[in-house]
C-alpha cells in the first residue's frame, strides 16, 4: 500500500519525506486555507518535496472552467494530479484530462456507483472518504470492500486511494482489503509505528545496556 500525506504543512512533509515512507500528498482547497500559503507556491514546494503523485483541486463545477483551471495546474510541475469532484461535470474534466495523459483522483465519493463512474472515466485515483461514510453511520471499510470487488471484477486499473483516514483501524482495514493507497494526515502516517511493546521493549533493552557500563562510540 502507498501511503500519501493529506496535508499542505511543508515541514511535516520534509519530514515524512525523509522517512522513505511518503509516495504522494494530497490537498484540497481547505488543507491549503489552512497552511495560510499561497496556493500556487505551496503547492509547486510540495511538488519539489515529493516524486510521487500530488493532488492540487480545481474548485470550478463547470467542465469548461476546471479545464481551464486545471491548465493552469499542470504546469506546475510533472507530477502533478489534478482532482476533481465527482460530478457529471468533474467525471466530463476527468475523461478529457486522462485522455491528453494528466493524471486526475476524482474525489469525494461516498458509493461503488460513484466509484464505477470514475473507473469508466479513466480515473487515476478514486478517493472514497471512509470517515465522513462512517460519521453518517455508514461503514466505511464495506465501501472500500465493494469497490474493490468491482475494479478486480473488471480489470479497472484506478487506483483505489482511502482519504478521510482518521485513524489506524482505517488503515489496516483498507490494507486487508487491497486498497493501493491510503491518504491521511501525517500523524496518522506516523501513528502507525506506535505500540506500548515496542516502547516497553526499548525501555528494557536501554536498561540492561547501562548496567554494561559499556559504549557503542
Amino acid at each position: 500500500m502507498k501511503f500519501f500525506a493529506d496535508t499542505a504543512e511543508i515541514d511535516a512533509i520534509r519530514e515524512l519525506a525523509a522517512t522513505g515512507l511518503l509516495d504522494g500528498v494530497t490537498t484540497n482547497p481547505s488543507l491549503i486555507h489552512k497552511s495560510g500559503r499561497d496556493f500556487m507556491e505551496v503547492t509547486k514546494e510540495i511538488c519539489d518535496i515529493v516524486d510521487g503523485p500530488v493532488s492540487a483541486e480545481v474548485v470550478a463545477l463547470d467542465h469548461d472552467t476546471m479545464m481551464r483551471e486545471a491548465e493552469v495546474l499542470r504546469k506546475i510541475a510533472d507530477n502533478v494530479c489534478i482532482k476533481v469532484p465527482l460530478t457529471i461535470d468533474g467525471l466530463k474534466t476527468c475523461k478529457a484530462l486522462t485522455e491528453d495523459g494528466t493524471m486526475v483522483n476524482v474525489t469525494l465519493c461516498f458509493s461503488a456507483n460513484q466509484a464505477l463512474l470514475a473507473a469508466k472515466a479513466g480515473a487515476t485515483f478514486i478517493s472514497p472518504f471512509v470517515g465522513r461514510h462512517d460519521d453518517n453511520g455508514f461503514d466505511g471499510m464495506d465501501l472500500i470492500r465493494d469497490i474493490r470487488l468491482i475494479y478486480d471484477n473488471y480489470a479497472f486499473e484506478t487506483e483505489i486511494l482511502v482519504a478521510s483516514v482518521r485513524h489506524a483501524g482505517h488503515v489496516l482495514g483498507s490494507a486487508r482489503i487491497g486498497a493501493d493507497v491510503a491518504t491521511m494526515p501525517p500523524k496518522v502516517i506516523l501513528s502507525l509505528a506506535n505500540h506500548v511493546l515496542t516502547d516497553k521493549g526499548i525501555e528494557g533493552f536501554l536498561a540492561d545496556w547501562e548496567k554494561t557500563g559499556q559504549s557503542i562510540v
